[in-house]
């Protein structure tokens, strides 16, 4: 069971124990080794304890407190790590929890199910000296293991050792005598859906079982399984999430749904991810009888013209409010007039929008009630400030507003006169300055001159005046000089930029400006990506940046091996001169940075990722459970241990039928919704 650490800690509490030091990570064998080297056939020294002395938990503090002294267990301060079964908190990277003895402490009294019935480990400081505890009959036994570290190298050279036939032999049975929870079925799944060498045959079969199958592409195969799965909730999921669906297999998906709800959110997530329809599924569903699902059809990608106008004459409002927007350059002036005037105020709200886009809305436009009390829908004021022509009478009196939020949408308002513009850049609120700082038509002079306070830590989205300008050299030369870090940014996100642009922006004063281009453009220079590495591990968006990028110095790196930056040092495997050797001397680097980087070289001995299966961070693990040199037996162990069953089934020797018995197992349990 995993508990919280408010729960443990007010456990060690009671038992006298004083948690010491920040909440780390112990340079020190995983908790999990520690519990399997603490039985009695691997110890130097069992003591038990019968259970029918005078006083049994007091002779057992005594006997603990001795062996942990004579032993190394408790340092000169007392302190010690400790865990306790029944209150691992999963695979947090600080398992063992450093304590110190109280002057009131009792171990046996309070660490375990019951009093007298202890059951924990305790482990150095240094990680090399171990003291177990656990019921044994009606008494106690207490373990005591000396050279934790050689014993873990040791263990890890005995397991790695593994004949064909000893493979074959423990693929063969590796399910015998096992009671599958739900929880290790559920890892399972998750595993064989997140495991790229699983069949497409099998991983249909995952369907309903693993919320992880959907994330990934999907074959072809699998997401026509997803598609006529009975279950409504799969069904909508492969339409939320998943990448991999063509036009036809969308509009397959949500003209097959005979209920109309069903058919909305299904047509909704389509338009909300953009996803491509056929023609003959626009024409379908723009004639739904359901007006909401003929509204989202309005926003579908790749709706044609006449579509969208007959949309914009939809019998129910809510359509043609919707499609007002997009239809609005097609339509015949006639059917403009009358969504004008419509009966609809959000209809007429929209229709203003776009018309005042091409001619300039006075004041008495932008306070009728169409505008004034529509907060809710989509907030039609800022929309108006942000996206239509403003006469001049109303861009003063917005200038002037007392909301600054009014003030901020009007200072990207577009066509703005140069004045307004001007008074806006002395506002006194920084965020109306900030955004008129950003507008394209200001020069590089007047961008300088207005008082902004940037804070590089913030997120900022890139300016789109920039981005649009990526294919014009001239303007990006002129706008990596501005002043202006988030034009800077901005610009560092081409893909191909000029030479003197790119070292220009190469030794930019803002980090992000270095590291955009680290992460977008192909031609920023080796010696910058090498500067970003030391600081930047990667994004969601682009993770392997800037290690991966092209220009990323690929030799000479051996020179880092014992160079003092971990960041610096784990390059040196990138070079086409390391060794094996150095492969196995980086696997035991005190750093955890360089250890995860060896746990992924494919020349890390069977040995070696054994070992790594207990290091202390949990990354360094999960890179060794996919080591393809792992042997069958500690697959199969990791299989069946609920906390570690699903990397252990994203394996990448795990054979097929292997993998088939997992699903035969999985199928008898009810689905998952």
């Amino acid at each position: 069971m995993t508990r919280g650490t408010a729960e443990l800690e007010e456990l060690l509490r009671r038992a006298g124990l004083e948690v010491v030091g920040e909440r780390r990570v112990q340079e020190v064998p995983s908790p999990r080794f520690a519990w399997r080297v603490a039985v009695p056939g691997d110890a130097e020294r069992v003591l038990r304890l019968a259970g029918d002395r005078a006083d049994p938990i007091g002779e057992f503090n005594a006997q603990w407190h001795r062996l942990a002294v004579a032993d190394g267990v408790l340092d000169e301060d007392g302190a010690f790590l400790i865990d306790v079964a029944g209150h691992r908190r999963g695979s947090a990277p600080w398992d063992w929890t450093p304590v110190r003895l109280t002057d009131r402490w009792d171990l046996a009294g309070v660490l375990g199910e019951r009093p007298g019935e202890p059951k924990f480990v305790a482990l150095s400081t240094d990680g090399d000296s171990l003291l177990g505890t656990a019921p044994e009959g009606d008494g106690i036994r207490l373990v005591a293991v000396a050279g934790m570290r050689e014993r873990r190298e040791a263990a890890a050279r005995v397991t790695a050792r593994e004949t064909a036939e000893e493979r074959a032999a423990v693929w063969e049975s590796a399910f015998e005598g096992l009671d599958p929870s739900e929880r290790l079925l559920t890892s399972w799944a998750d595993g064989l859906a997140l495991n790229p060498a699983t069949p497409d045959d099998l991983r249909a079969g995952l369907l309903g079982r693993s919320t992880y199958l959907m994330y990934g592409a999907m074959q072809t195969a699998v997401v026509e399984a997803a598609m006529v799965h009975p279950d409504w909730q799969i069904r909508a999921r492969l339409a939320e999430v998943q990448q991999n669906i063509t036009a036809d297999q969308w509009t397959r998906l949500i003209l097959a749904e005979q209920n109309e709800r069903h058919r909305w959110i299904l047509t909704l997530l389509a338009a909300e991810r953009r996803a491509e329809l056929t023609g003959p599924a626009h024409e379908r569903l723009a004639v739904d009888p359901s007006a909401r699902i003929r509204a989202e059809t309005a926003r579908l990608s790749g709706l044609s013209a006449h579509l969208l106008t007959v949309l914009a004459a939809d019998p129910e409002w809510t359509v043609r409010a919707a499609a007002c927007r997009r239809a609005w350059p097609h339509l015949p002036s006639g059917t403009r007039h009358k969504l004008l005037g419509d009966p609809s105020g959000k209809v007429r709200a929209e229709a203003l929008l776009r018309h005042h886009q091409d001619h300039p809305m006075p004041r008495s436009v932008f306070l009728t009630a169409d505008f004034a009390s529509d907060t809710a829908y989509g907030g039609v004021q800022d929309r108006a400030v942000k996206t239509c022509r403003l006469e001049r009478d109303l861009a003063e009196h917005l200038a002037h507003d007392g909301d600054p939020a009014l003030r901020r949408s009007l200072a990207g308002s577009p066509g703005l006169d140069p004045d307004l513009v001007a008074l806006l850049g002395r506002d006194q609120d920084e965020s109306v300055r900030f955004a008129v700082s950003t507008r394209p038509d200001l020069t590089e002079e007047q961008r300088a001159g207005i008082d902004i306070d940037f804070d590089p830590r913030l997120h900022h989205y890139p300016l789109d005046w920039v981005l649009d300008l990526h294919d014009d050299p001239a303007a990006l030369r002129r706008l990596a000089a501005s002043a202006h870090p988030l034009v800077r940014r901005s610009v560092a996100l081409a893909k191909r930029l000029p030479p003197d642009v790119v070292e220009l922006l190469a030794r930019d004063e803002d980090r992000v400006v270095q590291l955009f281009l680290a992460e977008s453009c192909d031609d920023a220079p080796a010696d910058m990506l090498l500067r970003v590495w030391q600081w930047w591990t990667g994004s969601l968006s682009t993770p392997d940046r800037p290690h991966g990028h092209p220009n990323f110095p690929r030799h000479d790196l051996l020179r880092h091996a014992d160079d003092p930056n971990p960041r610096m040092r784990q390059l040196a495997l990138d070079d086409p001169e390391s060794t094996p050797e150095l492969v196995e001397r980086f696997s035991r680097d005190p750093d955890d940075e360089v250890r995860h980087r060896a746990a992924k070289d494919p020349r890390l001995t069977a040995a070696s990722a054994v070992r790594l299966l207990d290091d202390p961070y949990d990354h360094i693990r999960q890179a060794a459970f996919w080591h393809a040199r792992l042997p069958a037996r500690v697959v199969v162990r990791l299989l069946r241990d609920p906390d570690t069953a699903e990397p252990a089934a994203r394996h990448p020797s795990l054979p097929v039928p292997v993998m088939k018995r997992m699903l035969e197992l999985l199928q008898p349990h009810p689905q998952l919704s």
